[in-house]
């Protein structure tokens, strides 16, 4: 098989060559669009799973979605310890710019991104005379002054609901609607999560055509609650899983049939078997399996032939390069994690299985939360960020 022509495309928020099992999600998006568009009362949208089921994927998709209908859109991915404030001001830039001209009063644009630029000057600066020299250089890229008395109190939940306020003014002149995407969510940090769902709050009260999608693991709905009780009546929730059978099938035939290309029933069946319905496993297994078969169609025979080699790759690009991030006490956590099994487990269980008080495990434990590879799914409980992690933990030498 020619491997130019290999459509499959394993890769983190990267596209697949088909887009298949979403369609639920992708219609109540434009369900959302539509409903905002005409004025229409509408919840931010919340996407939530574990790695690997293509959730930046999906928020792109979703981005295209709102730039089909003319919408201003901007993105940010949230990272820990860091405040959102300058990216939610590039983002918010970059939305209000594609709505600019078809706007009618350059000056209304131009009193925005003075306050926009106010914003984004306005937080604290980082500590040290170094770091605060570089800080007060930095630029949004605003060419006008900044405003004063809006936006730049320096408490980011006032500003930011002010912004959002002002930005979704701008929209409404043009007709058309902002959408913020927020890639890994759950890593904004607690104070900003509050700022982030106040001004939400305030969006939905005045009816603004403003929305914040936001995109990441899945204890990202009890980080939300934890930081603003109506959260829950806040968002509406999308929890993605792994594909099912027909789903996946249609992401393995269909960009192969475009190239001419089939699979057997028994190799359908093996692949289903070896990527158990994950896409990020499905695109890997596939993407090795063209280039190891000899000719069309793809056989099971071919499927046992790449499978090793498939899973050598995601061994150290997938899991491995995650499991090198992890101190040695963690590491222990997750092989103890590991031992009892693939569901969420307790975590007394967890120090039962270390011999240990479930008290000292606590620095491992929020390490590896920190770092993304666990989250606790309910109070007493942890499970892994990343589909069949357990499955390549027990596989390694101790």
């Amino acid at each position: 098989m020619d491997p130019v022509r290999n459509p499959y495309a394993p890769g983190a928020g990267q596209r697949p060559p088909e887009l298949a099992g979403r369609d639920r999600e992708l219609r109540q998006f434009e369900v959302v669009l539509e409903r905002v568009a005409r004025g229409r009362p509408e919840r931010s949208m919340i996407i939530t799973g574990l790695r690997g089921v293509g959730k930046t994927v999906l928020l792109n998709a979703f981005r295209s979605m709102a730039i089909q209908k003319l919408w201003g859109t901007g993105k940010i991915e949230a990272r820990p310890d860091q405040s959102i404030r300058r990216p939610v001001a590039s983002a918010l830039h970059m939305a209000v710019r594609e709505l600019a001209p078809r706007h009618r009063a350059p000056d209304r644009i131009e009193a925005f991104l003075g306050v926009l630029k106010a914003f984004a000057q306005a937080g604290p600066e980082p500590s040290g005379t170094k770091a605060k020299a570089r800080a007060h250089r930095w630029q949004p890229g605003i060419d006008v002054p900044a405003s004063r008395g809006r936006a730049d109190s320096g408490d980011l939940e006032i500003d930011l609901t002010e912004l959002f306020v002002d930005a979704a003014s701008v929209a409404t002149d043009v007709g058309a609607g902002i959408a913020l995407f927020v890639d890994e969510m759950q890593d904004v940090p607690a104070d900003d999560v509050s700022a982030l769902c106040a001004a939400c709050h305030e969006l939905s009260q005045i009816g603004g055509p403003l929305i914040v999608v936001g995109a990441g693991l899945p204890h990202l709905p009890a980080v939300l609650s934890a930081s603003k009780s109506y959260s829950e009546r806040l968002f509406r929730y999308a929890r993605i899983d792994r594909l099912d059978r027909e789903s996946a099938d249609v992401a393995l035939l269909a960009p192969a049939e475009r190239e001419e290309v089939t699979f057997t029933d028994d190799a359908l069946d093996a692949l289903y078997g070896a990527a158990d319905g994950y896409p990020y496993f499905v695109q890997a297994y596939a993407k090795v399996v063209w280039d190891v078969a000899p000719d069309t169609p793809i056989t099971a025979e071919d499927i046992r032939v790449a499978a090793p080699e498939a899973e050598s790759e995601l061994a150290v690009g997938f899991f491995g390069s995650r499991y090198e991030r992890a101190t040695p006490a963690e590491r222990d956590y997750m092989r103890a994690m590991a031992m009892l099994g693939d569901d969420p487990v307790p975590t007394a269980a967890v120090a039962d299985e270390l011999g240990r008080k479930p008290s000292s495990l606590s620095p491992a434990r929020d390490g590896l939360i920190k770092k993304g590879l666990i989250y606790s799914a309910e109070r007493g409980m942890v499970a892994f960020t990343v589909p069949h992690f357990g499955k390549f933990l027990r596989s390694q030498p101790a």
